[in-house]
């Protein structure tokens, strides 16, 4: 038989005692599927943050390597919606400069903070949301939600933040040209903590793409895997409270930190060895 089909008697063999041996690529689909089980919301894994999730249980392995097992356990999944623009101009109000101008890096924590307000249409109405996202690492340092988008929405996320953050003068904090960011209570509610406000020009969705980055991540990994047709704004809010503070913040994977530590996670261990040093 071997003669017949040109295989080596010894190839023949070493076949017959390993046929039943799992293969590498099934050894490391199962190593996937441990990290998926830590945490439901860790199925959004794409190849990039898995390969830091194994790289943190030392297991190193080639980006081509993690997406043939991924694809081989049905794993990998495309982006499906991302969210539209929101807020609308007004273009009779006076508005600041764009201080920000795309550069989204920070060197230090309450540096620049970015904010928006995105929507999600639920049983009993819509839920708006308006967070407030520390340029430094990702984190997102307050969440204000209602059932209108009135200015006391994006007000009520700055008082949250500087409530818990007390980050002194100075903040920079960046918007998009939205009548609530233009109107006079927001800009005194700004001027009274010293926040130097920024803003983006009118029509220009990448002045803000980092914060429109997160709302399409949110949407991604959780919104879109609701029914909220069929969820009330309250219970909605209470999904979009638990992922953020309890996962996103604290849990998933970032390719933006170090060692892919979650913004959290990274905040405290740079404040640790800053104290230390």
């Amino acid at each position: 038989m071997c003669s017949s089909l040109s295989v080596s008697e010894s190839g023949y063999y070493k076949w017959k005692r390993n046929r039943n041996s799992p293969k590498a690529w099934q050894i490391l689909l199962a190593e996937i599927h441990k990290i998926l089980a830590e945490h439901q919301d860790n199925n959004n894994y794409g190849v990039e943050r898995m390969m830091i999730a194994l790289e943190q249980r030392g297991i190193s392995r080639s980006y081509s390597t993690v997406k043939r097992a991924m694809k081989k356990g049905n794993l990998l999944h495309e982006s499906r919606r991302s969210p539209d623009g929101l807020t609308k101009a007004d273009k009779k109000a006076d508005r600041p400069d764009n201080i920000i101008n795309q550069d989204f890096t920070a060197a230090e924590p309450n540096e620049k903070w970015l904010t928006d307000i995105t929507q999600v249409q639920c049983s009993d109405g819509t839920l708006y949301i308006s967070p407030i996202l520390d340029c430094y690492r990702g984190e997102i340092v307050s969440l204000a939600m209602d059932t209108n988008m009135k200015k006391e929405l994006c007000i009520k996320a700055i008082y949250d933040a500087y409530k818990l953050r007390k980050p002194g003068d100075g903040v920079i904090i960046h918007s998009d040209a939205g009548s609530q960011y233009t109107s006079r209570k927001y800009k005194k509610t700004l001027g009274d903590f010293h926040a130097i406000q920024s803003m983006s020009d009118v029509a220009k969705c990448y002045d803000n793409a980092r914060m429109e980055s997160w709302f399409a991540t949110l949407k991604k990994e959780k919104i879109y895997k609701l029914d909220t047709m069929h969820m009330t704004v309250e219970e909605v809010k209470k999904e979009v409270w638990r992922y953020t503070f309890a996962y996103y913040n604290t849990v998933r994977i970032t390719t933006v930190t170090e060692d892919g530590f979650p913004p959290s996670v990274y905040q405290g261990k740079a404040s640790a060895a800053k104290s230390v040093a």
